[in-house]
Formats: structure tokens, sequence, C-alpha cells
């Protein structure tokens, strides 16, 4: 490559890292930001083992998941708004909702959501995470949004991984996602996934 041909190359690759930097970050997020709760998205989602330990739960199908799983999980922060409280994770008065979001999302999904790698327990990153939002499909909300990508569920590492992100709605871009994790528990497939939702919100979200 030629001197100046690869430093115009370069010039244009930095720049493109700079804009990309800049875009990430342009949102800020403080106590009087209007936030928008979005949802569970389990688009990711990987049930690593066995889903059959569960008395009242038989053999569960994929078919199930996306159908039953996926909403009730979401509904419990509309049918449990008081345990399952965003607004208090948030340390705020109040937060809008719409779930809806994370419900269309989910029932688009034609997808195998079991697995026997413990590699698959997680595979995102910051960079993927930012990809998915680019393409995800806000409505007609805008301004900041909360969205949990569920990823990795283990019940063989008695674990559950979370990325909590805070989306710019209105230019599809990640504000910031994190990565946790908690212990799953309680009887019955759908308690026992939930309890790490329940222990996340408990310690409560940053941003």
């Amino acid at each position: 490559m030629k001197p100046i041909a690869k430093l115009k190359w370069l010039i244009a690759a930095l720049f493109i890292v700079v804009s990309g930097q800049s875009l990430f970050a342009q949102t800020k997020i403080d106590a009087s930001t209007p936030i928008t709760w979005l949802g569970l998205d389990y688009s990711q989602m990987k049930i690593i083992g066995q889903a059959t330990q569960w008395e009242n739960a038989g053999k569960i199908t994929n078919a199930q998941i996306k159908d039953i799983y996926t909403v009730s999980w979401n509904e419990l922060f509309i049918n449990e708004q008081k345990k399952y409280d965003i607004a208090e994770a948030l340390h705020r008065s109040s937060v809008k909702y719409d779930i809806d979001v994370a419900l269309k999302a989910n029932a688009a999904l034609d997808k195998d959501f079991f697995s026997n790698n413990p590699g698959d327990f997680k595979t995102l990153d910051e960079a993927k995470i930012s990809e998915i939002v680019s393409k995800y499909n806000f409505g007609k909300n805008d301004g900041v949004g909360l969205i949990f990508f569920v990823e990795g569920l283990s019940k063989a590492n008695s674990s559950e991984g979370f990325w909590i992100t805070f989306v710019d709605m209105k230019s599809k871009t990640v504000i910031s996602t994190t990565y946790r994790t908690a212990k799953p528990g309680g009887f019955g497939f759908r308690n026992y996934w939930a309890k790490p939702i329940y222990t996340i919100l408990k310690e409560g979200i940053k941003y």
C-alpha cells in the first residue's frame, strides 16, 4: 500500500472509531431522565442442560418457552409490580412501561433455547449487544429505554446471566450495558428462573 493511500485509510479508520465512541456515549442519564422499562428479551437465551428437573414442568419444549414462559416472566413486572419494582431498583419514584417491545421481539423467535454446551452460557459482549439494539423495533418510543437481555441459564452452575442495557430508542444505540449474574431458586420452572430477576432488582441498577 502506498504511503498516501495508507495514511488516508488510517484517517478513515480513526474517524469511524471516534464517531462510534461518541455515538455510544452521546446520551447521558441522570436522576431527572425519564426511563421506559421495555421488558426481558430472551432472543439470546440458552438454557444449559436438561429442563426437566421440575415436577410441575414435565418436558418443556421450545414452543412453551416462547409462548408461555417468556410471556409470564415479562408479565411479572405488571402483575407483581410491587415485588418486581423497576422504579425502586433505579431509585426513582416512577418509570414508564412498555413491555410490548420485548414481548413482540420474543414472539417472533424461532430457535432452539436448549444447549448442552457450557460455553453457550455467555457468548455476548458489548459490540454484539449494540448490533442487536441497532436492529430493534422500539415502536413509537423515544428517549431512554431499559431492557434486560437474558443470556445463559445454568442449573448446574446455579446461575443466570443478564445484560442490563440502557438504550437511546430514537437512534437505536446503546448508552450503557452491564453484565450481571444471580442465583436461581424457588419451586417450579417459572419461579426458579424468575428469582435471579428479583435478586438483580433488589441489588439495584446503576446507570
